[in-house]
């Protein structure tokens, strides 16, 4: 069973939806936004784990974690997560947490990806999922496809054609690892 992480709008959930994948729950570190909505429209289990109603990010990410477990999680989906995990989370989780950035690594890590690469004047960015250990996008890539950067890019165009690549990326990942971790 798989479980997903989101912080926003929910565009990588939705493909992950969309393609028919066992998702037992979702989780946020917001409430109120869109990719909360998303999974309620589909009947999947939702629940906020916001920093500032525990004691610790340390005591937040063990609440997140027991309450994957306790819903059968075996494989964490980060889809557009922006928190950082704690040493807690990884002894729950450790090895079985992927993530999606928009951009190749270990070229491009951090919050800023499509930022990054526009600034550098490359040729071409990626769409990457890659496995979450306890670096800013260090762990392993799993896979990435390239995407070009035109003359004309700014963020939203390049943006967009990222996200469209990972909505067909993610889930394939997603599902070829769903077997290897059962």
């Amino acid at each position: 069973m798989i479980g997903v992480l989101v912080s926003g709008e929910g565009s990588n959930l939705q493909a992950l939806i969309g393609a028919g994948l066992p998702i037992t729950c979702v989780a946020s570190n917001k409430p109120g936004i869109r990719a909360l909505e998303r999974a309620d429209a589909a009947g999947i289990a939702t629940e906020v784990f916001d920093a500032a109603d525990y004691e610790s990010r340390e005591a937040r990410d063990v609440a997140l974690a027991e309450w994957l477990q306790s819903r059968g999680v075996e494989l964490v989906v980060c889809a557009g997560y922006m928190h950082l995990f704690r040493k807690p989370f990884f002894d729950y989780y450790g090895g079985r947490i992927v993530n999606t950035h928009s951009a190749p690594l270990p070229e491009f890590p951090g919050a800023h990806p499509i930022e990054d690469v526009l600034a550098a004047g490359v040729s071409e960015t990626a769409a990457t999922v890659h496995y979450v250990d306890e670096g800013i996008d260090t762990g392993p890539v799993i896979r990435a496809e390239t995407v070009p950067v035109y003359p004309g890019d700014d963020v939203e165009t390049l943006r967009e054609r990222v996200k469209a690549v990972e909505h067909r990326l993610l889930p394939e990942v997603v599902r070829e690892l769903g077997v290897a971790v059962r």
